[in-house]
């Protein structure tokens, strides 16, 4: 392994532990009760134009040069990935303030809703990872598709704990719970280099199957022209840097 690939993977791991963070920084809006419900809006809006750019201008055409066509099997492999756990495992689940307290009055209804939440948070490990060891660059913007929307999902998933009537304490470990895993996935993918052909699609699945599934639909339900500006931003953030960059 040579010196500039210790770095990438280096990078990786002190980005993942950022975007961890960003979890528990949304769980503790909602612990504190100061959280800025706009504010977290604002980010799933400039979250998915950014996610779904990233996605489809920068993860899958790097996926198709390192698996060739078959990259899209796997692309579309991590889409319904997600899509079957939140169809079936996590049946209640969306990004936002949860205030159904019926709804997650059962333990399992929790537990469902904190492991479909946590596959998101392990495949954004495994996209950062995978995109640093592609390039540098690859992996930097997906960190900041990944960081843009770990503050609503610490969020969603401290709210859905409180709601069913859990601790502060509760709340607090369910986001820290999101943050391991995406250590997790940015520590397994370091480890499985040789998967990397397969690594980096199936995360592409998932980023627009987040971005497209999840978080559009939340920025639809405000009727509010900001909302749809930030989208445009986000996509139109991707193509400054690429610009900037010279990419």
């Amino acid at each position: 392994m040579g010196n500039q690939e210790v770095l990438r993977i280096g990078l990786a791991a002190i980005l993942g532990l950022v975007a961890a963070g960003g979890n528990l920084l949304g769980g503790y809006f909602v612990v504190r009760k100061e959280w800025p419900r706009r504010f977290l809006q604002y980010f799933l809006a400039l979250g998915a134009g950014y996610m779904l750019a990233v996605s489809l201008i920068d993860i899958i055409p790097e996926s198709v040069r390192l698996a060739g066509q078959d990259a899209f099997l796997y692309v579309l492999a991590g889409f319904f990935l997600i899509h079957l756990f939140e169809h079936t495992i996590a049946p209640h689940f969306h990004f936002g303030e949860e205030t159904h307290e019926e709804e997650f009055s059962r333990r399992n209804a929790r537990r469902a809703v904190l492991l479909g939440l946590a596959i998101h948070a392990f495949f954004d490990g495994v996209a950062i990872a995978a995109g640093f060891l592609v390039s540098t660059w690859l992996g930097t913007v997906i960190f900041v598709a990944v960081f843009l929307h770990k503050l609503p999902e610490g969020f969603t998933v401290a709210s859905m704990v409180l709601a069913s009537g859990q601790s502060r304490k509760s709340a607090i470990r369910a986001a820290a719970t999101l943050g391991g895993a995406t250590l997790l996935g940015v520590a397994l993918t370091s480890v499985f280099q040789g998967q990397l052909h397969y690594a980096l699609p199936l995360a592409g699945g998932v980023t627009l199957y987040v971005a497209g599934t999840d978080l559009l639909p939340e920025v639809n339900r405000e009727p509010n022209w900001r909302m749809a500006l930030l989208v445009f931003a986000g996509v139109a953030m991707l193509l400054i840097l690429q610009r900037l960059v010279g990419i």
